[in-house]
Formats: structure tokens, C-alpha cells, sequence
């Protein structure tokens, strides 16, 4: 009897040919394989593969046409491999990228799988208090290593512009604001943010990094017993850039009530057993070597600002009726309160 399958609806492939492709390129690998398509993987659908002896994990670009720019599985795949090449950084190692997409339908990439345990709310209540702590430390010394690696030295100097990097991205959303504003309506806390913003950019920008692009709880695999990350996942907007963006984007979660977002606010730190924003930040700095982070409450309200764009061109598709995810109104909703909490970090609340 052939082994049974889970895929989400629109997203399944031809099975046998994954298997025949894998046995002639993949060293080791030896068929009958079963898939499970993963929950997550909302950008690029994502399936444990699990064959007698062997799991993998297989990430693919979704069917259908794309953006030229987005899902870029094949930055994954070289951002991943550099890593687990050349550094200590905790990742899953990548064995396969096939950019041919005959085989499933679209390119893919095949890594191992790690196992460990993934937490998704920041607020950790499936741990006792002592156990909180320690993974918050974890989680803001790795950023650090990865802000600290070398990545010219990896391999990855042409990963990314280093310079101008909130600029772009400032610009970018400022645009996909306007384009969307017909539909999703204007927000006027966002309009005195897009300014506010492009008035008061730091003069001068940090040494450059390889950044994650969305470093956040849910995207790393922590070991099953000890407070260390043994993997981080989803590495799809990674790029080369600016460091505090990252940790910004990454601190964010001290600053937003969970709604749409997971996040701290109004959460009491001491008596969950988790450390204060500043403390965070400490940790962070002593790891690499910092004294403070400079115009960290700018790159705050930038990271805020970007996140209600994004939420603001989900409340367009509701709007247009082509959102497709349940929680999309929900994203949709949090549009206000996150542009009316940048403003408020903007003028230093």
C-alpha cells in the first residue's frame, strides 16, 4: 500500500517524480516517501518527507505567477548553504535546490530536518518561569552572531546593496501605501509616519550585515531540553543591510499587544520571567560587543511603520476579496493601532 499524503488544497505535487528525482540526486535517499505538508509556510509552502530511515524538508515556490522578485527559495538555499558551509550559525543544513520545475511544478530545495521545539506565542506559557528567560537570551545572542559574521568573507558580498537600506525599504512601502490607500482607506498616523520618517533618518548608518529579514520566535527551532536555538528557519527576506532594522524588526514584540501580532505589551515581564526591553537590548549589545544602539526608537518606528504597510495591503485584498487566509482580517484590523503606536515611538512616547 503507498503511503498516504497530506497536502493542503491547490498545493500538491507528483509525489513519484519527487521520488525518482531524489533517488538519482540526492545522496542516501531511498524511496518510499511521505509527505506531510507543514501548517506554517504561508510564502513558500513547506513538507516534512519522511522516508524508513530519514526525515527532510522540502520548500518549494508556489504554484501559480509570481512576482519576479518574490519567493525566492534560491536566496534561501545559498544564504543557508554559506552558513552551514563556513560558520558555526545554527541552521538546517540544505542538501538539494532543483530549480527545475518540471519535477513538482516549481523549484524547490530539499534540508534536513532538525528536530526540537517551536514556540509561538512570546509569552512562552507552555514553559515554567524559570525556563523563559533563557531562551530570550538565546534568541537575542544568535541574532547577534549573525549580525557579526563576516559575510563578505562567506561568500555573500553580492547578497545584497549594503548602503541605503531603510531608504529602499522606506520608499517601497511609502509606495505600496499610496497604491493601496484608494482601496484600504487612508491612515493619517501612517502619512505622518512616511514623513516623519524620510525627515529624520539617521546620519549615519551602521556597518552593514547579513540580516534575516524576519527574525522572529516562531522561525527557530530551540533544542528539546536546553535554551539553545538549534535552528533558524524561513530565510526568505534575507538580505545584506542594515543590523539595527533586523533587531528592530525583532524587538518590535516588546512594543505590540497581541492581536493580528503576537506581541508583550501590557504582559507583566518580571512576573512571566522574561527580561525588560532594555535588558534585552544589553544582552544583545554585550554580545556584540556594543555600548548602546543609536536612534534604535527611529528604526523602532520604521519596523512599525513597515509591519501596518504590510497589514494595510492585507485589509486591500480583504477589500478587492482576494485575501485568502482566515486571519487576514484580522491582520487587516491591526492597521491603526500599530501606525497610531509608530507615531507615538516617533515622537518619543
Amino acid at each position: 500500500m503507498s503511503p498516504r499524503h497530506e497536502f493542503r488544497p491547490g498545493l500538491e505535487f507528483d509525489v513519484a517524480a519527487l521520488e525518482q528525482y531524489l533517488g538519482a540526486h540526492l545522496t542516501g535517499f531511498a524511496a518510499p516517501l511521505r509527505v506531510q505538508q507543514f501548517p506554517g509556510g504561508q510564502s513558500n509552502p513547506t513538507y516534512r518527507l519522511d522516508t524508513s530511515s530519514t526525515a527532510y524538508v522540502l520548500r518549494r515556490k508556489p504554484p501559480g505567477q509570481l512576482l519576479p522578485s518574490a519567493h525566492a527559495i534560491e536566496r534561501e538555499y545559498r544564504v543557508m548553504h554559506a552558513l552551514a558551509t563556513h560558520t558555526q550559525f545554527p541552521v538546517g543544513r540544505p542538501l538539494l535546490l532543483c530549480e527545475d520545475p518540471r519535477v513538482i511544478g516549481t523549484p524547490f530545495y530539499v534540508m534536513e530536518f532538525v528536530e526540537g521545539r517551536i514556540f509561538w506565542d512570546p509569552r512562552l506559557p507552555e514553559l515554567p518561569r524559570e525556563a523563559r528567560r533563557p531562551l530570550f537570551v538565546a534568541m537575542a545572542e544568535t541574532l547577534a552572531d549573525l549580525h557579526s559574521i563576516d559575510y563578505v568573507k562567506i561568500g555573500l558580498a553580492d547578497f545584497g546593496k549594503p548602503e541605503g537600506y531603510v531608504a529602499r525599504q522606506l520608499a517601497r512601502w511609502s509606495k505600496q501605501y499610496t497604491v493601496d490607500a484608494d482601496v484600504a482607506g487612508r491612515v493619517d498616523d501612517m502619512e505622518r509616519l512616511i514623513d516623519w520618517l524620510a525627515r529624520n533618518a539617521p546620519a549615519r548608518e551602521p556597518k552593514p550585515a547579513l540580516l534575516h529579514g524576519d527574525y522572529r520566535l516562531d522561525n527557530m527551532i530551540f533544542d528539546p531540553q536546553a535554551p539553545q536555538i538549534r535552528a533558524v528557519l524561513d530565510w526568505e527576506l534575507s538580505t545584506v543591510g542594515d543590523p539595527l532594522a533586523d533587531f528592530a524588526y525583532h524587538l518590535m514584540v516588546y512594543r505590540i499587544a497581541s492581536g493580528g501580532v503576537r506581541g508583550l505589551s501590557g504582559v507583566d515581564l518580571m512576573a512571566t520571567g522574561l527580561p525588560s526591553e532594555a535588558e534585552y537590548v544589553q544582552i544583545y549589545c554585550r554580545r556584540r560587543g556594543l555600548d548602546e544602539l543609536p536612534d534604535l526608537h527611529y528604526y523602532i518606528a520604521y519596523c512599525l511603520f513597515r509591519l501596518a504597510a504590510i497589514c494595510h495591503g492585507i485589509a486591500g485584498r480583504v477589500q478587492r476579496g482576494t485575501a485568502v487566509s482566515p486571519e487576514a482580517k484580522r491582520y487587516a484590523a491591526q492597521v491603526g493601532p500599530l501606525a497610531k503606536l509608530g507615531w507615538q515611538t516617533a515622537q518619543g512616547d
